[in-house]
């Protein structure tokens, strides 16, 4: 309840949106960061991200969600602009536990180093659309609703998309034992 009293304070007074942006802040930067691994073109990125959210906080309908899937959703927007305006290539991090998440989900049975090298192998030759699936549901740990309205479809095709995604790595992880 105290979120949607600091929007809708921060809608009627711009100066009130301080108290979102030091909430979400710290967030967004560290998204951003796993995406770009360029801590000054991140730090332009989530500026950004913050301008049009305050830009645009009139505009903001609660539908259920946390503000920082509205965040999120200009996060993405935002890098895949970035991405596509510099011809850089995105980049993937595959830490311990977002890559212990990924194994578990797609070989239950087998958790070798093998396995972890085969995944990264795999995450190569992924869309970034398909990146983002993982990386939302994964490492940031978001839910179906939240995944679907970030990446703007329903909540149940972010679930499709996911599973599918999912059966797709599984054969290629099988496939090259």
């Amino acid at each position: 309840m105290e979120e949607k009293i600091q929007i809708e304070s921060a809608k009627l007074d711009p100066k009130n949106f301080e108290v979102l942006y030091d909430k979400y802040f710290s967030k967004i930067f560290s998204f951003i960061l796993t995406r770009v691994n360029d801590k000054e073109q991140t730090g332009d990125i989530t500026s950004q991200v913050f301008l049009k959210a305050l830009v645009n906080i009139k505009n903001y309908k609660n539908q259920g969600l946390p503000f920082s899937a509205w965040l999120f959703r200009i996060a993405i927007n935002e890098c895949n602009q970035f991405f596509r305006d510099s011809k850089k290539s995105r980049t993937v991090v595959l830490n311990e536990e977002f890559s212990a998440a990924l194994v578990s989900e797609i070989n239950e049975a087998n958790n070798s180093e093998d396995a972890y090298r085969k995944l990264g192998l795999i995450i190569k030759t992924l869309k970034i659309e398909e990146v983002q699936l993982l990386e939302l549901r994964f490492y940031e740990n978001k839910s179906f609703r939240e995944i679907g309205y970030i990446i703007d479809v329903t909540e149940n095709y972010a679930k499709v998309k996911l599973y599918r995604l999912l059966n797709k790595m599984k054969q290629q992880i099988n496939q090259t034992k």
